[in-house]
């Protein structure tokens, strides 16, 4: 029996091993110049981008496209659609180069809000997002016309894309707690526990505060919330709650004021003989304005 045992551990080490050096890296594969373009419209945090930071985040954009199915129900998916989910997931783990979401298979779009049973028609409910469990595991819901709002309105410290995949890499450890998964078994776990404390306690008596209320219903959705608002308007959270951006800052490995400008940005209008964004040197009529 210790024999077979012996054996047993020794071909579990050699299957780990095996695995571990036949995992193939990364394929780079060509960012297509209309995606650009539509990640230069759509998404502040890529429009802010350094340049040099840019093709990280085309590749994370195809990296999640190539692993994670966008479909929808009750509605029509294209690739707009698509680029916002995939820039809700890769927003939060930018600091993480190497990082993907290895238990999420599909997420699903509906044409507006839904309840917990999933279903359209219920008035009582209203819900935007959701990461799914039980029957649902690996798959996550979001209502389409908020994923889009969410980065049209990029001061209302709300945004349904970040905020669910904030619970996704939450849950990563195995359980949605509100202790970001990298602040794990280190020495900020303790003061973020303690700030949540100190911040809930004050939205529960009412205290003023410019922290969305429903961060009190749970830890968990304090982590999302004040995340949505790191990822939106930094530079205010840093005014408003030095120590709160701070231990943000040390979660998600980024310092959001070097991304989001204090002022947001005019979105990019191309005439048509102005240059491609895509860099293609063309004109943009003879670029991606043709796509």
């Amino acid at each position: 029996m210790e024999y077979f045992i012996i054996v047993l551990v020794i071909l579990v080490i050699a299957a780990v091993l095996f695995r571990k050096n036949t995992l193939k890296p990364r394929q780079k594969e060509t960012f297509p110049p209309s995606w650009k373009i539509i990640l230069e419209e759509k998404v502040e945090y890529y429009r802010n981008l350094p340049q040099e930071k840019k093709p990280q985040f085309e590749d994370d954009i195809i990296q999640f496209l190539n692993h994670v199915n966008i479909e929808g129900a009750k509605t029509q998916v294209d690739i707009t659609d698509k680029l916002l989910v995939a820039s809700s997931a890769v927003i939060p783990v930018f600091g993480f180069p190497e990082w993907q979401y290895h238990f999420l298979k599909y997420v699903i779009l509906y044409p507006g809000a839904f309840d917990s049973n999933y279903k359209l028609e219920d008035k009582t409910e209203h819900l935007t997002g959701m990461v799914g469990s039980g029957d649902m595991e690996g798959k996550m819901i979001l209502s389409k016309p908020s994923l889009h709002l969410g980065f049209a309105n990029t001061r209302d410290k709300k945004n349904v894309g970040i905020h669910e995949f904030i619970h996704l890499i939450d849950k990563q450890d195995g359980i949605i707690d509100g202790i970001p998964t990298f602040l794990n078994e280190n020495e900020y776990v303790l003061p973020w526990l303690e700030l949540i404390r100190h911040e809930t306690g004050k939205i529960l008596k009412g205290e003023n505060t410019d922290l969305n209320p429903y961060g009190a219903i749970h830890q968990s959705e304090f982590l999302t919330v004040t995340g949505e608002y790191f990822f939106e308007h930094p530079h205010l959270l840093e005014k408003n709650h030095p120590e709160l951006f701070l231990l943000l800052s040390k979660a998600f490995n980024q310092d959001t004021t070097n991304v989001i400008s204090n002022l947001p940005k005019a979105r990019p209008k191309l005439g048509r003989n102005d240059p491609c964004h895509c860099d293609s040197g063309k004109k943009y009529k003879h670029c991606c304005l043709e796509n």
